[in-house]
């Protein structure tokens, strides 16, 4: 059942956002979702451009995207976690949270077309395919030593080890979460989109890290190699959701073709920014209009101030306290080899539940 459920929330996603000639990709005879490539390539009719060319030619990229579709999944789940809307994926509700574009909208195409690109660099750096490898240092310039290492004289630096080539990771989420605007059809909804995919692909391509090994005789560091790696993508979550918290409301410019910050001396967000042009509902109660599936029955904590307390999470209706008894591994021991055998506890515990 687990299984299942990704599936469907993968295609979910998918669906609403890509643009139309990439939805057939995803979508292949209703739900769930068919994982395997040769299966949604041969049944995607509607593809046209680069997108069918990747399809037909280099179906393994496209099983990278889809992993990268459903890590973006998985951290929207986990950053949403103690808010009101807590990207949950029901089909009947998430659709109408897509249609709108407020900052939960701007967070989920961000986080989606940044687990894209991280999931096909990931693939390229152990190998698995074979349009690209390591990231190519021959023409780079010398890294410099990290600010915490002292700059002694002899110490020489070069690139080596498996960097990640995050260029091509970026080049891909791109050809397939940016819609193709038809010429004098632009819209704000589009522009918006395009920019907060954007967003999201720049959470890891200008926060990469450098990480160096050294070599010498006796522990001495008398060479330095480093190479380039990706953020965790727990921190490419977490820089996201600073940036959902201070995303910019915008307007349409008169052409068409621009996006302006609404509200006196406030400066234009930049690439990183997020960006939205509708204000949030408040996802207190049920709501199939707004996508809302409203807080009751939530668990939230009775003692925290922040978003995760009963007074904000509930908003005000109160909450009740509740035990609940479940079973759970405890005692485990490992077993040579190479076997971890656990026993089964049950565990009692309180809960706050919304009212």
């Amino acid at each position: 059942m687990t299984v299942r459920l990704s599936r469907i929330q993968l295609a979910l996603f998918f669906i609403l956002l890509c643009p139309v000639n990439i939805i057939g990709l995803w979508w292949a005879v209703g739900s769930p979702l068919v994982m395997d490539p040769n299966s949604i390539c041969r049944k995607a009719k509607r593809l046209a451009g680069k997108q069918a060319e990747l399809c037909q030619t280099q179906p393994e990229i496209v099983s990278e995207v889809a992993k990268g579709a459903r890590l973006g999944v998985r951290e929207c789940q986990y950053q949403f976690r103690y808010r009101r809307w807590n990207c949950t994926s029901h089909n009947k509700y998430f659709g109408k949270v897509l249609q709108q574009d407020i900052r939960e909208t701007a967070f989920v195409y961000a986080i989606t077309a940044a687990g894209v690109t991280h999931a096909v660099t990931q693939a390229c750096s152990m190998g698995e395919l074979l349009q690209c490898g390591c990231e190519a240092t021959r023409n780079k310039a010398p890294p410099r030593p990290p600010s915490s290492s002292p700059s002694g004289d002899g110490v020489k630096w070069e690139w080596g080890g498996c960097g990640d080539d995050v260029e091509f990771g970026y080049e891909m989420s791109k050809k397939f979460m940016d819609a193709k605007r038809r010429r004098g059809k632009s819209d704000i909804r589009t522009l918006i989109n395009l920019h907060n995919n954007e967003a999201g692909r720049l959470a890891v391509k200008l926060h990469m890290r450098t990480e160096c090994k050294c070599h010498g005789l006796s522990g001495s560091c008398t060479l330095r190699t480093c190479w380039k790696k990706m953020p965790h993508f727990r921190e490419v979550g977490d820089r996201l959701l600073e940036r959902f918290n201070g995303a910019s409301k915008v307007m349409g410019g008169n052409d068409g073709k621009t996006l302006i910050p609404v509200g006196q001396n406030i400066k234009p967000p930049d690439k990183q920014d997020l960006i939205y042009s509708d204000e949030s509902p408040d996802f207190c109660l049920a709501n199939r209009k707004t996508g809302s599936l409203g807080t009751r029955g939530r668990v939230c904590n009775s003692t925290a101030m922040d978003i995760s307390g009963c007074d904000l999470l509930c908003c005000e209706r109160g909450y009740r306290e509740e035990t609940v008894v479940f079973e759970e591994n405890c005692l485990c021991r490992f077993h040579w080899c190479c076997v971890v055998q656990c026993k089964k506890c049950m565990v009692r515990k309180e809960l706050s539940l919304c009212h």
